[in-house]
This record gives structure tokens, sequence and C-alpha cells, in this order.
């Protein structure tokens, strides 16, 4: 097989993800000015996958009529439209993907992000890029100097139920924050839940991921980025979200902006 002939062929599936779609979720995302731009697309395949084939698996996606067909990106006048462009250059970066328990959150209640009640203590504005940061949980996502960002530590911060939750916190351009922690928490344990496969060990009853994770950029013949957006920008993001064993994968995206 030569290197630019497909491997991976695939065809969407009609799979609809309570996560985003329930009408309370729809609520919290048009308050977080998200709804209408955190996307979820499933797709099934038809060949083996192991985790070294991950570029080959990317590019075989972003090439893929069905796929490029199917997938959708907001347009200038505040429509849809499908991607509709194969992708000449896909950037594959894997992001680790073990944690199992919300429990990997208790420290945001157990020191200077929030109290016991969930309540996220505040501070004074500061402004990092499109972000006011007004409360310590954004202080601790975005600011580096500050006293709480190394709640986390680096290790902590690749994870891929992090980075959901960091999405889900900052938002979309006009985003109204909670003052609570909570709903953050349940909208990122829900969206995990409908995103990653688990396995449990026949002997020890122990629980695995088994799904992988690969953050993806694609770009066109001229070398420029086109999806997830042609815009880089920390809230522009696009995640592959691969089970292996089902043979399917769930391609999650986001574009910053304004609700539609």
């Amino acid at each position: 097989m030569a290197d630019n002939d497909p491997k991976f062929s695939f065809m969407p599936l009609a799979k609809s993800f309570s996560s985003l779609d329930g009408k309370e979720v729809q609520e919290l995302f048009m308050k977080w000015s998200m709804k209408g731009r955190l996307k979820a697309k499933m797709f099934t395949f038809d060949q083996c996958f192991q985790a070294y084939e991950k570029d080959k698996f990317g590019q075989d996606f972003f090439n893929n009529s069905e796929v490029v067909n199917a997938l959708e990106v907001p347009s200038n006048s505040g429509k849809y439209n499908s991607l509709g462009t194969k992708a000449s250059k896909v950037k594959v970066t894997s992001v680790p993907c073990s944690v199992l328990s919300m429990s990997f959150f208790d420290k945001l209640c157990e020191g200077e992000i929030a109290r016991e009640s969930g309540d996220v203590k505040k501070c004074f504005d500061e402004f990092i890029g499109d972000f006011t940061i007004s409360d310590n949980l954004r202080q601790m996502l975005l600011n580096e100097d500050s006293d709480v960002f190394c709640e986390f530590n680096e290790k902590e911060r690749e994870e891929f139920l992090f980075l959901l939750f960091s999405h889900i916190c900052l938002g979309g351009r006009l985003c109204q924050y909670e003052d609570n922690i909570q709903p953050y928490l349940e909208v990122t344990k829900a969206l995990y839940k409908d995103l990653i496969s688990v396995q449990k060990d026949p002997e020890t009853k122990a629980l695995s991921i088994l799904s992988h994770v690969f953050k993806v950029c694609c770009y066109d013949d001229h070398g420029d980025v086109f999806f997830p957006s042609s815009k880089l920008h920390p809230q522009n993001f696009a995640y592959l979200v691969v089970d292996p064993l089902k043979r399917t994968v769930i391609c999650l995206s986001h574009v910053f902006g304004s609700c539609f």
C-alpha cells in the first residue's frame, strides 16, 4: 500500500449525545456561549486500529468524502456548512486519557479555587487574550503566574478530562461564568462518559479506558489551518476519540464565538 493510499474508510452514524443535546445542558451551553458551536459526530471505520497508526488514521479520516461532508463548521454568516475540504496535512497529537473518577477534581474545593460548597472564590479582574479572569478558577486555568495555577501539575493538565473541563469553563466569546463549580463538573462528567469507552478486567474487575484520544488540526494545500478553524485560539479545538474494539471514532470540535 502506498503511503497516500487510504487504509481506513469511514461512514457516519446517527448517534445522539445526551451530554450535548439535553434541554438543560443546552440552556447551559447558551449561557456559556457554546450552543451550536460544540459539535460531536460519530463514525464507524473498517480496519483494525493501533495507536501507532494515529497519523495515517487522521490523514485518512480528513480525506474521506463521507467525513468531510458530514462534519460541520460555522460560517461568517452564522450558519453551519459541511467541512467540504479534504486535508493536505493533518497534525495528530496523542492526548493522555487515563482518569476514571471525578475525584480527580476534589482538590478544586480543598484549596483557594472554590469553597467546600463549590462556590468559586473571586478575584480582581484581569484580562488574558479574549478572557476576563474574575475568579480563582480561571486563574488556575489561564494564569501561569497565579498562586493557584500549580494546583494541577503539568501531567494532570495534559489529561483529556482536564482539557474538557477547561474548555467547558472557558466557554465562548460571550460566556456568562458560573458562581458555583458544580455545573462545570456535571457537564464535564456527562460529556466524558459519552465520549470514552471503558472495559472491565474479567479477573480483577478493575476498569480501564479503552479509547484513544487525539487532538487534530487540518491544513490546506497552502499550509494554512482550516479545521477546526482558520484562527488559532485555545477554544478552537478538535479531538478524535477512537474506540478500537467497536471501530468507532467521535470527532468533538468547537469554534470560539457567540451562540447562533
